[in-house]
């Protein structure tokens, strides 16, 4: 029997889920300011905000009521970037990426190897 290869691909972690959230109504807001995106477009995340408010949910059961406000705003969230331009959005993730680490960058990357000195 053919022995499995082990795979050596490393995948750098992104921040966590509250990273990710905090990046994109980021995202969002930086889009909702932009005047190349298009007024209609700018009512989904105003809607879905107002949906979160309103204490009348579309599912009345306990638990689900919790998720179906989590499925709209993602889903408001999916919808209105994916309705703004490409090149809006690109810019402004990259953008949000520059101001991710501040101060990191490839020249202050020191790769060396250390050693234990005993005395």
């Amino acid at each position: 029997m053919p022995e499995k290869k082990s795979s050596n691909i490393m995948v750098p972690q992104q921040g966590g889920v509250v990273r990710n959230v905090i990046n994109q109504l980021k995202l969002i807001f930086r889009l909702m300011g932009d005047k190349r995106v298009n007024f209609f477009a700018k009512l989904i995340p105003v809607g879905a905000f107002i949906y979160l408010i309103i204490p009348i949910d579309a599912i009345t059961f306990p638990v689900i009521g919790v998720v179906d406000d989590a499925a709209l705003l993602w889903l408001g969230s999916y919808i209105f970037t994916e309705l703004c331009p490409p090149e809006v959005v690109a810019e402004h993730m990259k953008a949000l990426a520059g101001n991710m680490n501040p101060g990191d960058s490839q020249d202050e990357v020191v790769d060396a190897e250390t050693t234990d000195v005993k005395e």
